[in-house]
Parts: structure tokens; C-alpha cells; sequence
């Protein structure tokens, strides 16, 4: 693991923690599980490029998913 993917899990992992909050206080499912999502995938993740491009998706997939 590298300073960068470190960099990049940290960013996608507050904006998890954001989306996470945001769903629980309006019950909305998507953006609690996408927020979930985000905070869990840099564990499991090794390339940095692969860690954008996964958590790229979990961030807009609220925008682009409606319940």
C-alpha cells in the first residue's frame, strides 16, 4: 500500500461516512449502503487506479439510483 492509496481511501471513506449519515437520518437505503460501501472498499482494494474507479461509481450511484 502506497502513500497515494492511502490518500485517495481516506477521501472516499469521509465521503462514505457523509452518504452513511445522510441515508440513516433520511432513511433513504441507497446512499446508506453506497456510504457503507465506501468506508469498507479501501480495505479491500490494492490498486489505486481500481480503488477510484470503484469508489467513482459509489459515489454516484445516489445520483443516478432512485428508490
Amino acid at each position: 500500500m502506497n502513500a497515494s492509496t492511502l490518500l485517495w481511501g481516506i477521501l472516499f471513506s469521509s465521503i462514505g461516512l457523509g452518504y452513511f449519515v445522510y441515508g440513516k437520518k433520511q432513511s433513504a437505503i441507497i446512499p446508506l449502503l453506497s456510504g457503507l460501501l465506501l468506508m469498507v472498499v479501501p480495505y479491500f482494494l490494492s490498486s489505486t487506479l481500481l480503488l477510484v474507479i470503484v469508489a467513482t461509481a459509489l459515489v454516484a450511484a445516489p445520483w443516478f439510483i432512485k428508490i
